[in-house]
């Protein structure tokens, strides 16, 4: 098994980029005009995840990210997926 060092010393790098690619993302969000929908509502939620102390923070992430109803829709109002659960379904609170 790596160590920590051997683990930053291979990966670190490509978690700097995805950090700062979040937070490019999210200052674009905010330059422009309109209101949050779900899926910001959602990405917002899951972040304070990430420093959480907890040996699953990747399946939380998944879990705050995905939509836990079961119910099939009779007809899809466009084709393809949002990422993101309706704020009603989501498992972390909006509010966090």
């Amino acid at each position: 098994m790596p160590s920590k060092k051997e683990l930053l010393d291979l990966q670190f790098i490509d978690a700097r980029h995805l950090l700062i690619n979040l937070a490019a993302f999210l200052d674009r969000i905010d330059r422009h005009p309109g209101e949050d929908d779900h899926r910001l509502t959602a990405l917002k939620a899951a972040i304070p995840v990430i420093l959480e102390n907890r040996p699953d923070r990747a399946k939380a992430v998944l879990e705050a990210m995905s939509d836990p109803s079961t119910d099939l829709p009779q007809s899809a109002p466009f084709q393809g997926a949002t990422g993101a659960p309706p704020v009603d379904h989501a498992l972390i609170p909006a509010d966090r």
